[in-house]
């Protein structure tokens, strides 16, 4: 490509971020109220839209000059709807779980009065000597905020914003250098594929930039299916800009010119921010033709999945993009030769390409300085589940299991003991007490039996049942297999009916082996990566908690009282409240009667076992108790009407 023009890239860009900075923040800002609301799809679903209207009519009665600004998400899900105040004279404050209610009493105590309403506080966003701050607290402090360094700070809707956080100038630097500088650096910065593989990116681009080929591809693949898994969403939501920085460096070093961002349907909040986001990089010269003044051209379109999981695999993506079904096919040859429409066809996923723009501002030696040897940088982690502080954590790759889980996560919640963690999607496998002190990288996951993934993770306590975890995830992988394999689609099937029967009391003590030799077979047998990582969850499960099984097939027992077929609920009349209705009242199928001394029963052929009348016993009679039917007292006998 011929760079060599009037003004560099890099000259082009200053001017377009002066403009920027002139249009980002005006200097009323400085003397005005802001206030940042948190309204990606999490906040969203917590309320955020209802809290951003009170603030806006509190504001307009109480007639209070302020910026109300969208921002999208910090990742601390528990404390949804999150917002931060600054009012000039005053730290920055993060409040958390902010309902329209508050909203009007903080504008009315803190716009007004001037006082910060510490009772309603999570932290201040910065020092100062009134309130502890963010980096007082494990859940901010052993993070490492690379890639979502601007989640939840900037509008994701105003490019503006992202400009004068220094966005786009690694792209401005990368047009100015040859590609094979930019794809070097990637190299040496150890950059290996967040899309669960964990390929080294450099290689990826090497490949495809070898090909002779006249067109090329470049696809985002934010095609995010793992349950409770949220990771791109967020990023989509929250940095969009970020991501197509990434997208157009890729592009040039690659040598192609067109992009697609392959986003499933089902977010639709995330399809409409990115969709703003390239409207607007295009506006401003940052996409499409001749960007920056060179001869770098590159249009950007965004498909929408119809939400198949199996489409998260690169050549069932582009199966799809192509209008087939997504169904994965034989490799080699491999993508990068021949992918879209037959032309090389580079995929990375959108944390992959969200860190990229990283590493051209700071180097590759600074992002080898972070995290493990063979896993340099960060990594995203959704962490849901038995936690007390859920949420997206970014951490430096090598970070230890335990410390995620307690130090940032909090721990299990309600002094429950924590039993297992399921890490890597619906594919991964679950770990143990025993491996808390397992580094998080992608090497040391797998010798464990889990794996990176994308980057869910879902920790379970001690009412986890094992047995019925393995047969949930096998279920989800079974549901979405693609049913080309002959192994997956059967195979997952069949471990699906064995785990069905054991959970039921129904197993006997060879399905154990059945299940072991089984899995491994689908391993060997499956075509793509989907199906071969489908049987973890129960090869983990089966090797770390064996017992578990064992009690199932042999006791007929569920241990951790989670089975529905291996477990009874029964009021101890010793402690049930003569009189008490409460039970009664909630019971679906009216199974709960009154027999001898006003004391309350269950009808054991009624019952269906759903659990409310546990929910709803008073806690200080703490009457119904969850047990194995053979451990139910002698059946108390039903008075006839």
């Amino acid at each position: 490509m011929n760079l060599h023009l009037e003004k560099s890239p890099q000259e082009r860009f200053a001017a377009l971020l002066e403009k920027a900075g002139e249009c980002a923040a005006p200097e009323q800002r400085d003397t005005i109220p802001r206030i940042y609301i948190g309204m990606a799809t999490c906040g969203l679903a917590a309320g955020a839209a209802e809290t951003k209207a009170a603030f806006e009519e509190v504001l307009a009665e109480q007639h209070i000059e302020a910026d109300i600004i969208p921002v999208g998400c910090l990742g601390h899900c528990y404390a949804e709807p999150l917002v931060v105040i600054e009012n000039p004279g005053f730290p920055a404050i993060a409040y958390h779980q902010v309902t329209p209610g508050k909203a009007k009493v903080l504008v009315k105590s803190f716009l007004v009065e001037g006082d910060p309403l510490f009772e309603y506080v999570l932290a201040a966003m910065e020092e100062n000597d009134l309130i502890p701050t963010v980096a007082d607290f494990p859940r901010f402090n052993l993070e490492q905020r690379i890639v979502m360094r601007h989640c939840g700070v900037i509008d994701p809707t105003d490019i503006n914003q992202y400009l004068v956080k220094g966005g786009y100038a690694s792209l401005a630097r990368a047009l100015s250098l040859p590609p094979e500088e930019i794809i070097r650096m990637v190299a040496e910065a150890g950059l290996r594929g967040r899309g669960g593989a964990g390929f080294p990116t450099g290689r990826k681009w090497e490949l495809a930039k070898a090909d002779p080929g006249t067109e090329k591809t470049v696809i985002c693949n934010a095609d995010e299916g793992d349950p409770g898994a949220y990771m791109d969403r967020t990023l989509l939501e929250s940095d969009p800009h970020q991501l197509l920085e990434g997208l157009a460096i890729c592009a040039y070093c690659v040598g192609a010119a067109k992009a697609v961002v392959y986003v499933r349907a089902e977010y639709p909040l995330a399809v409409e921010t990115i969709t703003t986001a390239i409207d607007q990089a295009r506006d401003a010269n940052l996409l499409g033709r001749s960007i920056l003044g060179t001869s770098f051209d590159l249009e950007v379109t965004v498909f929408q999945g119809s939400g198949a999981f199996v489409c998260g695999e690169e050549t069932a993506l582009i199966q799809s993009v192509e209008g087939k079904r997504g169904m994965p096919q034989h490799r080699p040859p491999y993508p990068v030769q021949h992918g879209l429409w037959d032309q090389p066809t580079v995929i990375n996923n959108v944390k992959t390409l969200s860190t990229i723009p990283t590493i051209i501002e700071h180097g590759s030696q600074w992002f080898r300085s972070v995290g493990a040897q063979t896993s340099p940088g960060t990594a995203i982690f959704s962490v849901v589940g038995k936690v007390i502080h859920p949420g997206l954590v970014e951490i430096p790759m090598g970070t230890t299991l335990g410390t995620l889980i307690f130090n940032i996560c909090g721990g299990v919640p309600k002094q429950k003991q924590f039993k297992a963690v399921q890490i890597g999607g619906p594919s991964g496998g679950c770990l143990p007490e025993s491996f808390l002190d397992t580094p998080v990288d992608f090497d040391s996951l797998t010798q464990a039996g889990a794996m990176m993934g994308s980057g869910g993770m879902v920790v379970m306590d001690e009412e986890s049942c094992m047995v019925n975890v393995a047969r949930y995830f096998l279920e989800f992988t079974q549901n979405e297999s693609c049913g080309k394999c002959t192994f997956c689609r059967l195979g997952t099937r069949h471990l699906l009916n064995i785990l069905d029967r054991i959970t039921k009391g129904q197993g006997k003590e060879s399905d154990l082996d059945v299940l072991d030799s089984l899995a491994r077979d689908i391993q060997r047998g499956s075509l793509c990566g989907l199906g071969k990582t489908a049987p973890n969850p129960v090869l983990t499960s089966l090797n770390y908690f064996r017992s578990e099984y064992q009690a199932h097939i042999s006791e007929k027992r569920c241990p951790a009282m989670m089975c529905r077929t291996l477990t009874a609920f029964y009021i101890d009349p010793d402690k049930c409240a003569r009189g008490c209705e409460v039970c009664v009242g909630c019971c679906p199928v009216e199974a709960i009667f009154t027999a001898k001394g006003r004391k309350k029963a269950i009808d054991q052929s009624l019952c269906v076992k759903c659990g409310e009348c546990m929910v709803s016993c008073p806690p200080e009679y703490d009457a119904v108790k969850k047990v194995s039917p053979a451990e139910l007292a002698p059946i108390v006998e039903r008075p006839e009407s």
